[in-house]
């Protein structure tokens, strides 16, 4: 549980930064989970004759180095979450016990308690992000969770049915989150309304920097610990401009019951006082949940995730 002063820290500045969230053991777990991810696509893309046959020595930085520098998308099998748009039966997604025991760890799920309560729902809108460095990026690849990710706020990339939930986000480093390497930057400080945002290709939102000029505060991090924020509290990320990769999580939770601000995607419920037998505990269950959800997405209309329009004028 988090202590009074680092809630009233919260509570005042709209973010917190907390050390030591998930232990080694789990951390170990969620990279050799993703490791052995690696090396599956890695295996398909060589057989494909796409990238040179993997060497004993390869590690996974190596493989993802050359499958990022080679342009192939690593990047959405290896999401926990649906793309915006353009979803198939076949869209790609990764749900594992390791990356389960995270989001409903009890170390994470005391310190939300702290902030919104006992009742508390896993929200679909979380993502993985793995941003390699700018520099060997292609110059094509606009998406945030892989590049720097311009400002915003968590409820401006809800739909608006979410607006009166109480929610709250955990950025959660797996690698080590430095200044250099793209950490987060917040605008500390209570934000009670939510900024204009402007629509781009309809896959993310940003507030153009007019509004948060001069404001920024980073917030590194080391690996197992996190930034936890408001959903009205605006933030972003710096640029990867070291050599190496930086890791992390978007998770988000709300009060069971209040929308998600994205319905038409999975929630579940990871701890409840009032009514335990209502928590999720098999991993293999979140992952069906998911597939079923990416079968009824594939064969409806589109489902916009967000309510900013490209051409609204604070967007100019």
């Amino acid at each position: 549980m988090l202590s009074q002063e680092q809630i009233d820290h919260f509570n005042t500045q709209g973010f917190l930064v907390v050390e030591n969230l998930l232990s080694d053991d789990l951390l170990q777990r969620i990279h050799a989970e993703y490791r052995a991810k690696m090396d599956q696509l890695y295996k398909d893309w060589a057989s494909q004759k796409k990238v040179p046959a993997p060497t004993p020595e390869m590690s996974f930085w190596d493989k993802l180095e050359r499958c990022t520098t080679a342009g192939f998308d690593w990047y959405q099998p290896f999401d926990i979450s649906l793309p915006a748009s353009n979803i198939t039966e076949e869209t790609p997604f990764h749900f594992g016990p390791a990356t389960f025991d995270m989001i409903t760890s009890q170390r994470i799920l005391d310190l939300v308690e702290s902030l919104i309560g006992p009742e508390i729902t896993s929200n679909p809108i979380q993502h993985v992000r793995i941003k390699p460095p700018q520099k060997v990026v292609p110059k094509r690849e606009a998406r945030a969770h892989i590049v720097k990710t311009d400002w915003h706020q968590d409820m401006g990339v809800t739909l608006e049915s979410a607006d009166n939930t109480t929610m709250i986000t955990i950025w959660l480093a797996i690698t080590d989150a430095t200044v250099e390497n793209g950490c987060l930057q917040v605008v500390p400080g209570k934000q009670a309304n939510l900024l204009p945002h402007c629509s781009q290709d309809g896959a993310q939102v940003a507030i153009r920097d007019r509004y948060l000029e001069g404001k920024a505060f980073p917030t590194p991090v080391k690996a197992g610990g996190a930034v936890i924020f408001h959903p009205m509290t605006p933030h972003s990320s710096l640029a990867n401009t070291s050599d190496g990769y930086r890791w992390s999580f978007d998770l988000r939770y709300n009060v069971t019951g209040q929308p998600t601000g994205r319905s038409h995607f999975p929630e579940f419920v990871v701890r409840s006082k009032s009514n335990p037998e209502n928590e999720l505990r098999d991993w293999q269950n979140w992952r069906d949940s998911w597939e079923q959800a990416r079968l009824q997405i594939a064969g409806a209309e589109h489902i916009a995730q967000h309510r900013w329009p490209t051409d609204g004028p604070y967007c100019a």
